[in-house]
């Protein structure tokens, strides 16, 4: 083997290191991305179901309120 093939297959060899170190780095990117999306759509999920909540807790205190009664609906005389 002369030194230029040495030479060339050294860099080939970087290359192939190259490539796998750039692909490990960008599947762990992908991966931190993917964990950042499902903790933020939780997070909201967690807001969305707290107020529909607090909207349930409301209206069944205004109908307590109200005697019962939805509005506009006539009293049972």
């Amino acid at each position: 083997m002369t030194a230029d093939q040495a030479r060339q297959r050294a860099e080939k060899s970087f290359i192939k290191e190259e490539r796998a170190r750039d692909a490990r780095n960008a599947m762990a990117e992908y991966e931190a991305q993917a964990i950042a999306i499902r903790k933020k759509t939780a997070r909201l999920k967690a807001l969305r179901l707290a107020k529909e909540a607090q909207g349930a807790v409301s209206e069944a205190i205004g109908k307590l309120r109200s005697g019962g009664r939805s509005v506009g609906t006539p009293s049972r005389r």
